[in-house]
């Protein structure tokens, strides 16, 4: 599939707080924070299998195949991070996972 990948490194967090809401994604290749501006607003997916096969709302197919959508927010320090919000919060799971990034929409 398109995209490029991308790990997710779980929440933003202070020493005490985690902030599920919002996820840390390390791009591959990206390693500066003026790097990451390309990315920003940019769609990410999560794709995981589930248990039961369900039917896919837009190929009407019957697929284990699931996927939380979210979007790039802004950077997250200076060595590349960026910061994502999902649809749903990422599970815990998920962390050391990778993650699609797709390079729409263009902010050309």
């Amino acid at each position: 599939s398109s995209g490029i990948n991308a790990e997710y490194g779980g929440y933003k967090r202070g020493l005490r707080n985690q902030h599920s809401s919002i996820s840390l994604l390390k791009i591959e290749g990206v390693d500066t924070k003026g790097d990451t501006e390309f990315y920003h607003g940019k769609r990410v997916a999560y794709i995981y299998r589930g248990q039961k096969a369900r039917k896919n709302k837009v190929t009407k197919r019957e697929t284990k195949l699931r996927v939380i959508w979210g979007k790039i927010r802004r950077a997250h320090g200076s060595s590349g991070l960026v910061r994502a919000s999902f649809r749903t919060n990422l599970p815990p799971k998920a962390i050391g996972a990778t993650v699609r990034v797709m390079l729409y929409p263009s902010r050309v």
